[in-house]
């Protein structure tokens, strides 16, 4: 039986741009040789592409770097890719895709819909799920609209911020108490992210925030909340994992205790009663369900002191190395870091055999 080759798509545009590469090198290092072969796509923080070959050099520096490597974009004609005069590069074909790309012009549909455009198979969710994923602002009402319970927000246009900040503060002073979380709408692993608790803390925030997004969203602090994670797998009938908890090593689980001063704690699985551990394992499924997602997402919630669990996001590709919460969540489970990626990739190869017999034109 011939392999399943797999095309590992890393980099972008987005500032999540190096926790990609990450991912992707981890991927690369544990993915099933015996079943796949791998090829690797880069995209540097221009949005230009690069073929990597197999060998996995292209996953040596912290970014995407044209060093040794072919600019190249996908074919029009098969699943492979060529270079920038339009001959086939040797030893770039591939059966499906793997996107490993984190945030904006990667996660946001983008690049699902350029491989839904191909025709490729890919892993992971599709593009309105994925748009929706990334969009704070979307998710939040099609939350509220599928009963999903969830913190208090408000949302300013980053025009409406530059052309009137003073009543765009007294707006919001209006409408919420502090503190504060001033997000860019659309962006992960909390790049742009302020907790804010005056005025002053709040016009930082939102200019910070501007910086990021033309969609600003400011939501109530759930205070004295526990950061619960809850990892999802599958397409139309997907399963949860346990539950894990974040204890921030700062006043919240921000970029630099996610990925640089390792201050933060990750516990797997959470210490909860098994009704409250179920729950929350219901309430991910709703969530990945309400977006029409597919398959994987890391659905992250908040629960106050009274018990009650709040729905805080849902990331469709979280970070994927082996300490990241996603893949710790599944081991704990029992599913290893390989067979994981293996089912993603089974999953992704099932969604596009599902979907290729969908009729297109008028008969």
């Amino acid at each position: 039986m011939s392999k399943i080759r797999v095309l590992l798509l890393f980099g972008g545009r987005s500032a999540e741009h190096e926790v990609s590469v990450v991912s992707a090198r981890s991927v690369y290092a544990a993915i099933d040789r015996e079943r796949y072969d791998v090829v690797l796509a880069g995209i540097d923080q221009q949005g230009r592409w690069y073929f990597g070959g197999k060998d996995g050099e292209s996953l040596s520096s912290s970014t995407v770097v044209p060093d040794g490597q072919v600019p190249a974009r996908l074919s029009t004609t098969g699943p492979n890719l060529v270079a920038e005069d339009g001959n086939d590069l040797p030893d770039s074909e591939f059966d499906v895709v793997f996107p490993l790309l984190h945030g904006p012009y990667g996660e946001d549909g983008t690049v699902q819909g350029l491989l839904e455009l191909a025709g490729l198979a890919y892993v992971g969710a599709g593009v309105a799920a994925s748009a929706v994923g990334m969009d704070k602002v979307l998710a939040r009402a099609i939350f509220a609209a599928s009963g999903l319970p969830q913190t208090q927000y408000s949302v300013i246009s980053r025009s409406d911020w530059r052309r009137a900040q003073v009543s765009v503060v007294e707006r919001l002073e209006g409408e919420h108490n502090y503190p504060l979380f001033v997000k860019p709408a659309n962006l992960g692993s909390s790049v742009g992210i302020s907790k804010v608790h005056d005025r002053q803390g709040l016009q930082a925030g939102l200019e910070l925030a501007s910086h990021y997004d033309t969609k600003l969203i400011v939501e109530r602090s759930v205070e004295n909340a526990r950061e619960l994670e809850c990892a999802v797998l599958g397409n139309e009938y997907p399963e949860a994992s346990g539950v894990g908890e974040i204890i921030p090593g700062a006043e919240f689980y921000d970029y630099t205790t996610k990925y640089i001063d390792d201050r933060s704690e990750l516990v797997v699985p959470a210490v909860l009663e098994k009704s409250e551990t179920e729950s929350i394992r219901e309430l991910a499924i709703r969530t990945f369900k309400a977006i029409d997602c597919s398959g994987l997402a890391r659905v992250d919630f908040f629960m106050r002191s009274d018990g009650s669990v709040l729905v805080n996001e849902i990331n469709t590709m979280p970070g994927f190395t082996p300490i990241s919460m996603y893949p710790k969540l599944w081991a704990a489970a029992g599913v290893a870091y390989g067979d994981l990626i293996d089912r993603l990739i089974q999953f992704g190869l099932e969604r596009h055999l599902d979907r290729k017999d969908l009729q297109t034109t008028l008969s």
